[in-house]
């Protein structure tokens, strides 16, 4: 049945094309600013249908009507939108005056029709690039986080490959619910899980750095769930990042900065042109590099950190390295990109677009230190050095990410107010690691020897989704929308080389085993449909449905109904009740690795598993096979114009996740592990045989590893909390405009129950403890409030951001300690630009201006810090804790 269905979805894909022409009038003009400049990007709707174009980059633009009269809606970020009525086809410019969000016209939230913010029932916000850049960070993630207050993500510190993507996500649920767009395509998520303790932990997110900024016109933000429009995965919201098509000049840029104690400098250089062809065509091009280098804020236990036992050499090494050789910061990168989008006419009523984009990048993070007295058995094989000099080894884990995204379809109107669009795209991630400066302990034991540099394999994720999508506006009340998706998914796990997983394997990382590599797929179709019924001019009302039908777990029905009444042309209350899904990822159900990483009890890195969900061992314990998750969203909110400068919205929500797909917390060994060698270091640590082994302690036996974790259905989680969003815009102060803005989120999640398969009960154990609910929890700032200010002249622009995160929590294992509040941290940024003419421009940027930092991690907390290396939490964040950073910048336009 599915292979038919495929069958169907290929041949409406490429088969289907408009087969008529209809009676029609063309309007052309161009589109300027008050100022006379010509406005390319903005957007022309023919109200009442679903028909649109933008402006190209010397502001003209071409629409066809089926009928006259007709009404043109004309709408750019930061502008007033504009309506015109038309008796006839010619010529009609269009002058847009500078204005208020409220006015903008989005997208993403109604796949029927475009409308205004104000106008949406759901909350949305819609970020232009140079609100983006103002923030001075270097990558959209970065910069989202200081625009978007339920938005968060950062750089990660000895987090193995987690260091290279950072988690991200909207309201605190995980990078794994929040859905990301490209052009309104789903972009494909990453290779890599986040298995270290993170935010995040045990999910799967997007590869955000991947999307360059110069090649992004806006970013729109839906603050609401969606699956019921777009499927699974938007549970919190979606991102939508819409790419440029016309820009009206060449734009060079490029970037350097540096943190106030020296280290972390980075270089940024990016181009952005537009160019026509054929007829009516149109081709963006961006070109991307980034340079990034290291940054240490490593704590300094020194000889606190030494056993009982400790030797000369080891006190000598901690007396004259009390950091213990950590490298605790942001890792080292080089990235470069790569994007084309483009468009092209197909006769009068359709249009062929397309985009692609390449970005790979390669980088460096560290693992812990390998301290000497942790690696005794190296030294006494004086391997590396005599073992009165050893100083132990620092292996580095290297990664080298490539992700592509490629887009083909072709937009076509069956009628006036009844269009298609049959797309097909392409997205893939790898990652593939090499592990520098380590040594398998277990091969040099056998061999006397041992190589230092080790291949241990990687891992792809790629999918092809198949979208026709129709919408239909039949009348000024009613409009409708309906489409069908099809999506293939393909996940590989990439056999090392065998010396890195030899037993034990490389340290740090052991290498991908032959029976841990393997190729897996799944396929899902989904159909799905909404209507939009305006009652009246202020009441609007409506539902969508979608069905998702998956090869792996089943089937999934979600369904939303939302409504909205305006107060007058100046405000509205919005509201929506939804039901929505996430399908457990292929790396969730497939992935199986061996790491070293702290385990509860040791003070030093040894040798963990993860096993499949599918593994007949982790069965046996009584864990079921991955299946959807389920959320109920409830949101209701008002928005309001006081006038036309000065706006305010505020949201309330609240979302329950079922079924919530966990990683376990480590499981171990539950009595003395008598002749089992529990730290892969050749010596057993007891007197005792095990007795009565239970199965979990078994399949530690079985695997060489002294702690379990697996994915597994098994919390469910309630989120609640509010958006509130104050603007004030153009407050004419003479010679130039000063715009205000205040934007928060308070959030709170609960864990609201987890369940323990009978098994794993019956024998003691937590699937997921304290310190693990801590991470869903207590991870992400409970709040956050952005304050931002700027002054704009015809050549000064003076900006002062103020980000206000609130409070986190360090918590405490299961086996004791007590919790950290980490009290809230206020980061502000000072961005100058000076305007040298008006293609050239200079920009300098200090962000942290007064230097914050995160509390301190006290030792009370009991948490893995590995005595003392870390100064700050590295399971825990808020505005990051590099300090103070200098930038300057340069723009140019030709």
């Amino acid at each position: 049945m599915k292979n038919y269905l495929s069958r169907k979805v290929l041949g409406l894909i490429f088969l289907i094309t408009p087969l008529f022409a209809m009676a029609q009038g063309e309007i052309s003009g161009t589109v300027t600013d008050q100022n006379n400049d010509v406005l390319p990007g903005v957007n022309i709707v023919i109200k009442g249908t679903t028909t649109g174009t933008t402006t190209d980059f010397d502001g003209n633009y071409t629409i066809t009507a089926q009928s006259f009269p007709a009404t043109l809606i004309f709408s750019s970020v930061g502008f007033n939108t504009k309506e015109i009525t038309v008796n006839a086809a010619g010529k009609v410019n269009m002058s847009l005056q500078e204005g208020l969000a409220l006015d903008e016209v989005v997208l993403t939230g109604n796949r029927s029709k475009p409308r205004t913010i104000l106008d949406s029932p759901v909350p949305i916000d819609n970020i232009g690039v140079a609100e983006l850049t103002s923030s001075g960070k270097p990558t959209v993630d970065r910069m989202l986080t200081f625009k978007v207050p339920s938005f968060n993500a950062q750089t990660q510190a000895i987090s193995d490959a987690t260091a290279h993507y950072d988690p991200a996500d909207l309201r605190g649920l995980g990078p794994s619910r929040t859905l990301v767009l490209v052009n309104g395509k789903r972009k494909n998520q990453s290779a890599q899980v986040y298995l270290n303790r993170t935010p995040g932990k045990g999910e799967v997110g997007v590869d955000l750095k991947s999307i360059p900024t110069a090649a992004i016109e806006r970013v729109e933000v839906l603050r609401d769930g969606a699956s019921a429009q777009y499927g699974s995965d938007a549970i919190a919201g979606v991102i939508n990042m819409v790419l440029k098509k016309n820009a009206k000049y060449t734009t060079v840029s490029a970037r350097t900065g540096i943190t106030s104690e020296g280290d972390g400098f980075n270089f940024a250089a990016d181009m952005n042109s537009s160019f026509n062809f054929g007829d009516g065509g149109y081709i963006n091009l961006t070109l991307g590099y980034y340079n990034q280098q290291l940054t240490n804020r490593a704590g300094s236990p020194g000889i606190a950190d030494l056993p009982a036992d400790a030797r000369p050499n080891e006190i000598q090494w901690a007396t004259e390295n009390p950091e213990l050789g950590m490298h605790v910061g942001q890792p080292d990168l080089e990235k470069g990109d790569l994007f084309v989008n483009l468009g092209h006419p197909l006769g009068e009523n359709a249009e062929l677009y397309s985009f692609h984009g390449y970005s790979t990048r390669k980088g460096r993070s560290f693992a812990y230190y390998r301290a000497p007295y942790w690696r005794r058995d190296i030294a006494d094989s004086e391997f590396l050095t005599r073992s009165e000099d050893f100083a132990g080894y620092q292996p580095s884990f290297e990664a080298q990410i490539d992700d592509h995204i490629n887009a083909l379809g072709v937009k076509f109107d069956i009628t006036d107010s009844f269009n298609g669009d049959a797309s097909v795209t392409y997205g893939s991630n790898s990652v593939d690691y090499t592990v520098n400066n380590s040594v398998n302990r277990d091969y040099l034991a056998d061999n006397g020897t041992s190589p230092r540099t080790f291949k241990p394999g990687g891992y792809t994720l790629s999918n092809i989704v198949m979208n026709l999508d129709f919408a239909n506006v039949y009348s000024d009340q009613l409009s409708s929308s309906f489409g069908l998706e099809y999506k293939k998914e393909y996940y590989e796990a990439i056999e090392g080389n065998p010396l890195s997983y030899y037993k034990g394997g490389s340290d740090s990382f052991a290498g991908i085993k032959p029976d841990e590599a393997g190729k897996w797929n799944r396929d899902n179709i989904a159909f799905y449909a909404g209507l939009d019924y305006d009652i009246t001019e202020d009441l609007l009302l409506g539902l969508a449905g979608r069905y998702e039908d998956f090869s792996d777990f089943g089937d999934n029905f979600s369904w939303k109904v939302f409504g909205r009444y305006k107060l007058g042309d100046k405000g509205a209350i919005r509201g929506s009740y939804s039901t929505g899904f996430r399908a457990p990822t292929l790396h969730q159900r497939y992935l199986t690795n061996s790491q070293y990483i702290i385990v509860d009890g040791s003070p030093e890195p040894v040798l963990q598993g993860t096993l499949a969900n599918d593994n007949q061992a982790v069965k046996d314990l009584g864990v079921p096979s991955l299946f959807a998750e389920t959320s109920r969203n409830i949101s209701a909110g008002f928005t309001y114009k006081i006038n036309p400068k000065f706006s305010a919205s505020i949201d309330f929500y609240q979302i329950h996740v079922d079924d919530r797909v966990l990683f376990s917390s480590q499981q171990g060994y539950k009595q003395d592990a008598g002749d089992v060698d529990t730290d892969n270091d050749g010596d057993v640590e007891g007197d005792e045989l095990l007795q009565d082994i239970n199965p979990v302690e078994q399949i530690l036996i079985d695997n060489n590893v002294v702690a379990l974790q697996y994915f597994i259905n098994a919390g469910d989680t309630k989120t609640t909390g509010v958006d509130f969003v104050l603007n004030y815009r153009g407050i004419d102060l003479g010679d130039g405009k000063f715009n205000v803005s205040l934007a928060a989120n308070v959030n709170e999640t609960t864990v609201d129950a987890i369940e323990t398969p009978q098994v794993l009960a019956d024998n003691g154990y937590n699937i997921f403890t304290r310190e693990e609910k801590g991470l869903i929890t207590n991870s992400r700032p409970r709040s956050k409030f952005i304050l931002g200010m700027d002054y704009d002249t015809d050549k000064f622009n003076i900006g002062l951001n103020n980000t206000l995160f609130g409070k986190v929590t360090v918590t405490a294992p299961e086996t004791g300690g007590i919790d950290q509040d980490l009290s809230s941290m206020l980061v502000t940024d000072l961005n100058l630009s000076y305007k040298v003419t008006d293609k050239l421009s200079f920009t300098g940027t200090i962000n942290n201006l007064f230097d914050v930092y995160p509390d301190k991690t006290l030792a009370s907390t009991n948490t893995a810090e590995a005595g003392g290396r870390f100064q700050y939490s590295s399971e825990v964040q808020q505005g990051g804790q590099f300090g103070m950073n200098f930038s300057l910048g340069m723009n140019y336009q030709f």
